[in-house]
């Protein structure tokens, strides 16, 4: 392990995954049923970049999220 990792790259869930990935498997979970959900449950290729930037919006969320608990 490398020294001076944060606790959500080292901390495991059952799934196997960190505390970090599990809530960007959420975002893009969440963000992937609202987009088929407006979509009429089909993406079609042309929408690919829009749904890509919308998951990159919540992941962004998430991280800027973390960054703010940690400075406080």
């Amino acid at each position: 392990m490398l020294c001076g990792m944060d606790d959500a790259y080292v901390v495991g869930d059952p799934d196997g995954l960190s505390p970090l990935q599990a809530e960007i498997r959420d975002v893009v979970a969440r963000e992937l049923h609202a987009q088929l959900a407006m979509r009429a449950e089909r993406i079609e290729l042309a929408d690919v970049p829009e749904i890509a930037y919308q998951v990159t919006l919540g992941v962004d969320r998430v991280l800027t999220g973390r960054r703010r608990t940690r400075i406080s």
